[in-house]
Formats: structure tokens, sequence, C-alpha cells
């Protein structure tokens, strides 16, 4: 055998595995349960915003033959910051049609029944019911709220590193969600198979 061919024994097989690698593996997952009484009383404190000015929602998404990255173009919500993080409320709402993929195809599917079906779930919300001090991977806090996506609404409990100052208050955010918790099925090509984790990476920057 040449050393070529040697070289590309040992390569191939590694770029395979890289390729087919799942994004979710090495990241912390969310719990999900029955949807929480909702808390309709008000929290005294000061509204920090959260706008795509500011913050970023994105997805990567997987199946066998590799991965694909997305973002969420349009939200708006808030954080009411009661001089503790812990009782605080964070609360935000996305348009779904404003989702974007690394591939223009897949930006149109992503939107169609098989997946976020937007003409019919126009947008996804999130308000947290609890944030509690440690988190796990050495996050400062774990998350838990309302998560409505796809028409379903579940109990989602999540962990984030998150810090206040007078003038912003920083949510950073990595982890995976089952898609079929929230009734996305879609099962894709017999030899490619999706993947049911997606990752999540909130980067909020709320301001006053």
């Amino acid at each position: 055998m040449s050393r070529l061919a040697r070289t590309l024994t040992v390569i191939l097989p590694l770029v395979f595995l890289a390729a087919c690698s799942d994004p979710a593996s090495d990241k912390p997952r969310a719990v999900t349960n029955d949807a929480a009484p909702a808390t309709s009383t008000p929290v005294a404190g000061e509204r920090y915003l959260i706008t795509p000015e500011n913050s970023k929602i994105e997805f990567v998404g997987s199946k066998v033959t590799g991965s694909h990255n997305g973002s969420f173009g349009k939200f708006s919500g808030g954080i009411d910051y009661a001089a503790q993080i812990e009782k605080s409320r964070v609360t935000i709402a996305i348009d779904t049609n404003s989702l974007t993929a690394d591939d223009p195809k897949l930006t149109a599917h992503l939107k169609t029944a098989d997946f976020f079906d937007v003409a019919r779930f126009p947008e996804a919300k999130f308000e947290s019911t609890e944030i509690r001090p440690g988190g796990e991977k050495g996050a400062t806090h774990t998350v838990t709220g309302n998560l409505q996506l796809h028409g379903v609404t579940k109990s989602t409990t999540f962990p984030a590193t998150i810090s206040a100052s007078p003038s912003a208050i920083t949510v950073d955010a990595t982890f995976s969600i089952n898609r079929k918790d929230f009734g996305i099925n879609y099962a894709g090509a017999q030899d490619n198979l999706i993947r049911d984790d997606v990752v999540l990476k909130l980067s909020v920057r709320a301001v006053k």
C-alpha cells in the first residue's frame, strides 16, 4: 500500500466521523414536563428589553450526514429584574417565520408542516417560572419556564449563565431539546435520518 493510500485510510474515516457527529452529544439536555401554571403576579422591578439588536437565538439541527445552523431574526421580550436574578422573570416571543438556515432550501422546508409549520404556529413563546442558583457544567443558574413551540407547551428546564449590572443583564445558554417533545416528528430520508435532539444557543444582552 502506498503512503498516500495509507494516509487516506487514516484520514477519510476521521472526516466521515466528524461530519456525522452529533452536535447535541456534549451539550446539557433540557428537561421537559407538563406545563406549569401561568404566573400572573407582576414582578416589581426594572424592565430590561430583549431585541434582535442586542441578542441572538440560534439553533443547530443534525442528521446522519451532518448538521445545519439556523437562527430567528425577529423576536421581542424582556427581563423584569427584581434586584436579584432568582426573583426575576424572563419573557420572550419569537416570530417563527423569521427563521433562516444555512441553506435556502432548508429554510423553506423548515417553515412547512414537516417542521415549524409557521402558517399554523406563527409564534413561539417562553416565560420563566423559576430561576434558581447553580447549574450544569458550571452554569450560574438553572432556568425553568413554559416553552410554547409548534402548538405544544412544556415546562422546560435548562442551565444558563446569567449576570446583571445597572445597564444590562446577560444570559448565555447552550442546551439541547428533543423536537419530538413538541410534536415535530418529521424523520427525514431513510438513509439520512434527522436526529431528535436540537441544540439551542441563547445569547441575550437585555438593556434598559
